[in-house]
This record gives structure tokens, C-alpha cells and sequence, in this order.
């Protein structure tokens, strides 16, 4: 699997699976009772990979299957690859507030210059909240680079089960 270094955080992939929906489902919900590597929980057409409490950092990944019919015999598989979703929330809140605060400055710019005030402190703060959404922007990519080893293996044991039950 071949992560890019396109401006995605989260690397999606879709596959066509041999197998129909609920017998792929059905393995990884085995797999998850006899795996001591990863932590798999099943909620209806949905599969999460994840790295076990005791070996996560704040960057362990998790792999999100959706599994589904698109046609008869013809099932398909959309995969997602995601901080947790904790970390994933923090991260949206930061970026909202910097947005936020941003055209928040670019307000107070307009109201200085139509009162014909100086608009220096809004000028310097819509600079820093650009560099703090670069430093946020990343650290996620940084993150996504620590997570990049588990996100290989989660994605072998997704085509290990799958193969195993063709």
C-alpha cells in the first residue's frame, strides 16, 4: 500500500472484494477474538483496526472498513485511515478556532481601516494565526508519518483476513 504525500491527513482506499459483505465481516469480527495485535470491533457494516491501549501513542492510527453491497455479488470495501477520534476532534476544534480568530482579524482590519486607524495588530495577528494553522497543519502531517509503520501493518492484517477467507 502506498501512502501519498498528497495534502491528505486521513488516506482513504476502496477495493472489490471476492467475498460477499457479511462473510468479510463475519472474519474480521473471528479475527478480532483471537488477534493479540490489534484491537477489532465490529459495529454493523463498520470494522475498526486499532493498535491495543498499552502500545498506542498519541499517533497510533486506526483503520476504519466499511463493508458494503453496491450490487448483487458485487461487494465493495471503503477503507479509512485516521488518528484516533479524539485526537482527530482536537485537531478540527484547533483549526475552527484558528479560522475563527482569523476572520475575526480580518474584521477588526475592515473596521480600522474604514475609521481610518492604524491596522498594524490585526495585520500581525492574522500572520501568526496563519503560521499557528501551518504548525497545525504539520504536526498532523508529522503524526500521520509516526503512525505510517501500524498503518502498514493494519492494512497486511485487513488483506490477511480477507485472504484468508476467500
Amino acid at each position: 500500500m502506498e501512502i501519498s504525500n498528497d495534502i491528505v491527513l486521513r488516506p482513504r482506499f476502496f477495493i472489490d472484494i471476492d467475498i460477499p459483505a457479511e462473510k468479510a465481516l463475519e472474519a474480521f469480527e473471528k479475527a478480532g477474538d483471537t488477534c493479540k495485535d490489534f484491537k477489532i470491533s465490529r459495529v454493523d457494516h463498520h470494522v475498526f483496526i486499532r493498535i491495543p491501549k498499552k502500545e498506542q501513542h498519541f499517533w497510533s492510527p486506526q483503520l476504519h472498513l466499511e463493508i458494503y453491497d453496491v450490487a448483487e455479488d458485487k461487494p465493495k470495501l471503503k477503507g479509512l485511515f485516521g488518528p484516533s477520534p479524539t485526537v482527530w476532534t482536537l485537531f478540527m476544534f484547533l483549526h475552527f478556532v484558528v479560522a475563527i480568530l482569523f476572520v475575526g482579524a480580518v474584521i477588526w482590519m475592515y473596521v480600522n481601516i474604514r475609521f481610518e486607524e492604524s491596522y498594524i495588530y490585526p495585520i500581525v495577528s492574522m500572520f501568526f494565526l496563519a503560521i499557528t494553522w501551518f504548525v497545525l497543519y504539520f504536526s498532523g502531517r508529522l503524526g500521520r508519518q509516526a503512525g505510517k509503520k501500524e498503518m502498514h501493518l493494519q492494512y497486511l492484517f485487513m488483506k490477511k483476513v480477507l485472504r484468508s477467507n476467500v
